[in-house]
């Protein structure tokens, strides 16, 4: 494939004549990268739950550690992964970094098969899991370079929306693979207290194969975009921007909450609800599926807009959690929930759209890597912090109490910033200056 030597996504005549189609290959074969990625880092999320029942004997707050450490590391990943992109290339770093998925993914469905593993062993690779962490921060930041700022919020949305979507993927492939005898070569069945036969480590076996078709998809189908090397020096410019921190709290509210309730909620149905475990995929669905629609809608009637609603309907479904969870009414307390998840993803969406407008292309790239990685602590502390919640007070509800606060502040800066009539010039000024 010959290798792209001129690229203005902005230049309509080029668009329509050669970069469409460019654009839009490397943006679908970015999808199910993405979306291995998310499946690799929140494969604790499903496995964890699941330990105890074959044999392991760890406690409620480390199995949620487990489901929190890729979410640690990988947000920290996200900081250098922001950067890679511009450093070596986006094709040769989704090529690098998806490659790489395959070693937790072998290394779990080996560990999982005896319950003497130690849990020092089980924290390493559930560090090790972060490594899909970090991967959405390069492939954003990668794809944003790709279209024109009119249909950026579409196209970050989509390879966002669907690359989250790793996260119901997992969580509803999971509990299917796990009953089948698929990879009875590469170790034995484990047997429940109730007598069912699984086989835990398909769980993790059963992405390695695609792993490699999609790396080699990466290698020979997706494309370097010239003129966007920069030095980590020149990218880092952007921890000097007063827009680069408040649209990083704005994303924490929205994918932040979507990445740590999504590795909160199975834990949590097993405590609260544990005859509806199997539901445990629906809330990152819903996210992962919202988030297209938030960038879409973003596009046509302004990301800060549509922002302040979501903030809005998030503290509504937080507080429709608590009365639930206190009366211990399912129904209700899963309506709520995925509400949450609902409004997290449309913000997800909507947040992201707002990036290119307020910052030149250059600086929107790293920007969005950027408050991808802050958003991606998430996964680590809302599990943590529902750990925390259980432990101390009996019961996860406090939790959301902290949550609510940070939407009211999340709200208010939104509105300061990019909905004040005094603000909103100064954000249309700032939108001309990155055309």
């Amino acid at each position: 494939m010959a290798r792209i030597t001129y690229w203005n996504p902005e230049d309509e005549k080029f668009w329509k004549a050669e970069g469409k189609k460019h654009a839009k290959r490397n943006l679908w074969i970015s999808v199910p990268s993405l979306m291995l990625a998310f499946i690799v880092w929140q494969i604790w999320s499903v496995v964890a739950i699941r330990l105890n029942d074959i044999g392991f004997n760890f406690t409620e707050e480390q199995l949620f550690t487990l489901a929190a450490i890729p979410g640690l590391v990988g947000a920290t990943l996200r900081f250098v992964y922001t950067f890679a992109v511009g450093t070596i290339g986006g094709k040769n770093w989704t090529v690098i970094s998806t490659a790489i998925l395959a070693i937790p993914a072998i290394g779990i469905g080996f560990a999982v098969q005896n319950p003497d593993t130690p849990y020092s062993i089980m924290l390493t690779l559930a560090a090790l899991c972060g490594l899909g962490g970090g991967n959405f921060s390069s492939s954003s930041a990668n794809i944003s370079f790709f279209f024109p700022k009119s249909e950026k919020g579409t196209a970050l949305g989509i390879n966002g929306g669907l690359g989250n979507m790793g996260v119901s993927v997992v969580q509803f492939i999971t509990p299917l693979v796990i009953t089948s005898g698929t990879f009875a070569l590469i170790g034995g069945k484990q047997v429940l207290s109730n007598g069912q036969e699984v086989w835990l480590q398909n769980a993790a076996f059963v992405w390695v194969i695609p792993i490699v078709i999609v790396t080699l998809l990466a290698a020979f189908k997706m494309d370097n975009v010239p003129g966007t090397k920069q030095s980590v020096a020149d990218q880092f410019v952007i921890v000097k921007r007063k827009h680069t921190w408040i649209m990083t709290i704005l994303y924490i509210g929205t994918f932040g909450s979507f990445i740590g309730y999504s590795a909160a909620f199975p834990l949590l149905l097993k405590s609260q609800f544990p005859e509806y475990i199997s539901l445990a995929f629906l809330g990152a669905l819903v996210a992962a599926a919202a988030r297209p629609v938030g960038g879409w809608i973003a596009d046509k009637l302004g990301g800060a807009k549509v922002t302040a609603y979501v903030f809005v309907v998030m503290t509504i479904g937080a507080i429709g959690v608590i009365y639930f969870l206190n009366a211990k009414q399912f129904a209700g307390f899963l309506i709520s929930f995925l509400i949450l998840f609902l409004a997290s993803g449309i913000g997800s969406g909507s947040t992201f759209q707002m990036i290119p407008n307020i910052f030149i292309p250059k600086e929107a790239a790293p920007v969005i890597g950027f408050s991808a990685a802050f958003a991606a602590y998430g996964s680590f502390l809302i599990p943590k912090l529902f750990g925390w919640s259980v432990n101390a007070t009996g019961t996860p509800v406090t939790a959301f109490y902290f949550f609510i606060g940070f939407y009211a502040i999340s709200f208010a800066l939104n509105w300061y910033f990019y909905q004040r009539k005094a603000t909103v010039s100064k954000t249309q000024e700032l939108a001309k200056q990155a055309g």
